[in-house]
């Protein structure tokens, strides 16, 4: 008899759902996190100059005011993985939901810098549950052949979600007469940017009552029949249901419930796919991609562009991280994720180059000369292209898919959480680098891009076609 944990007596491989909208509608859902992540992620960005002019406060501690929120990330994202093996997937998210509302009514009201930073936090923390859960989720619920695009569903969520934040915020700034200060029915403009997010938060929590449970984690309860009637939903008629389920629940049966203590290795601290999660979340970030959300209008108001045109190309980078994510999703199951994420490495390597070498021109009447601006812009849009055709979409899917079943929940916790302390890093060092040198500082993101090529030859694994119970 062929071993359970790599599946084809169940015909795992080929299963075909039945009603594939209805698996796109399930994935959708549980995207919503992403939608909300990226929201929250870019939504700052149109606040940054209000709320240090309203506080009074230097760059410094600007930038711990707008990176607080990835320190809740990294706790929400270390702690998912526990919560959902105990009450589930769709409770975490449905927490997340009720954490996102409350974080997003706090941070359009806040009393003072410091309790605008507590609700930055608490949101923060919902980001990072959803972080976690998404992906998990996704993959737990998608038939193999499909996983990967499914899969990018969560990335593509965040890209969305990044530019509605964009294209509310030059809504809002518009009715403000371009002042982010400016009142619209008694509340600042920056207020309301941060204010809105209420409504995806709230449609995230309701949509979360029409998806259904996780089956591996109805089979981990001793829900059986219900996760077998999830089977059949998302992975058609055509499988062995029975057989399907036996081998998940073999696989649960041999493989405890994944812990901290699971992930630890005798000579490195973790197991080596450990590292490699950690070392993909860590690269993700280290090329600087968040900068251009957080501060890509405050950086275009510094080399010259007035801040209507600021908000502008804020917006038309994040049309261009849909076109490359929607690239991404058409490729992943296709290519695979190594080519993709090789692909994508190359050419942020190069824009980030570009990049350094247009900023370190001097300004002219307080602006970039025309060559060098044109080439900037160019650079900046060309690199976040290239990382949402890959590194994007193709570390979600990644995480995913690529830990053993007794690792997953935890590991993908511990990943997720590294590339939060990663993002931290990068957010809150922006502003002091860019004092320091800007030029200099898109080179560090060059070189870090360079050398996650050797990282994804060297370590990372295809995961393309291939079952959970088969990883490991």
């Amino acid at each position: 008899m062929t071993s359970a944990a790599h599946g084809p007596e169940s015909g795992a491989r080929a299963a075909h759902p039945d009603h594939l909208g209805h698996v796109i509608f399930i994935t959708a859902a549980a995207a919503m996190g992403g939608f909300l992540f990226g929201y929250d992620s870019s939504v700052i960005n149109g606040a940054v100059e209000a709320i240090r002019d309203r506080y009074e406060i230097g760059s410094g501690t600007l930038a711990q005011v707008i990176a607080i929120a990835l320190i809740g990330c990294a706790i929400g994202a270390a702690t998912a993985g526990r919560i959902a093996d105990r009450i589930g997937r769709i409770r975490c998210m449905q927490i997340a939901s009720v954490l996102f509302t409350i974080s997003a009514v706090g941070s359009a009201l806040p009393f003072a810098l410091w309790d605008l930073a507590m609700w930055r936090i608490i949101g923060g923390f919902a980001i990072g549950m959803a972080s976690v859960i998404g992906p998990a989720y996704i993959a737990e619920v998608s038939p193999p052949a499909y996983r990967g695009r499914l899969g990018s569903f969560q990335q593509a969520a965040i890209v969305v979600g990044i530019a509605i934040s964009q294209l509310v915020n030059y809504g809002i700034l518009q009715i403000a007469d371009g002042d982010q200060r400016g009142k619209i029915l008694g509340f600042e403009a920056w207020q309301w940017m941060l204010g809105v997010m209420v409504v995806p938060a709230i449609l995230y929590g309701l949509l979360s009552f029409a998806i259904p449970e996780s089956p591996r984690f109805l089979i981990s309860v001793g829900k059986r029949d219900r996760a077998r009637k999830i089977l059949e939903e998302v992975e058609g008629k055509n499988i062995d249901l029975d057989a399907r389920v036996n081998e998940i629940e073999t696989a649960m049966r041999r493989e405890h419930k994944s812990k901290f203590s699971d992930l630890l290795g005798s000579r490195f601290g973790f197991l080596p796919i450990v590292w490699v999660g950690i070392g993909l979340s860590v690269f993700q970030q280290l090329v600087g991609i968040n900068v251009a959300f957080y501060y890509s209008a405050t950086l275009w108001q510094s080399v010259g562009i007035d801040p209507t045109d600021s908000f502008f190309y804020s917006f038309t980078t994040s049309i261009i991280n849909i076109i490359g994510t929607v690239i991404a999703m058409i490729m992943v199951d296709r290519i695979g994720r190594r080519p993709l994420a090789l692909i994508g490495s190359t050419g942020m390597a190069v824009a980030l180059a570009f990049e350094a070498w247009a900023f370190s021109a001097d300004l002219v009447d307080g602006k970039l000369p025309t060559t060098q601006g044109t080439v900037a812009l160019i650079a900046a849009h060309v690199f976040v292209l290239f990382f949402a055709l890959s590194w994007g979409v193709v570390v979600w899917v990644f995480l995913g898919e690529m830990f053993p079943n007794r690792l997953r929940a935890a590991a993908l916790g511990v990943a997720a959480s590294a590339q939060w302390i990663a993002n931290w890093a990068i957010t809150a060092s922006f502003p002091s680098l860019a004092d320091w040198n800007l030029s200099g500082t898109y080179i560090i993101y060059a070189c870090f891009a360079t050398l996650s090529i050797p990282f994804v030859l060297k370590f990372v694994k295809e995961t393309k076609g291939k079952a959970l119970e088969e990883m490991g």
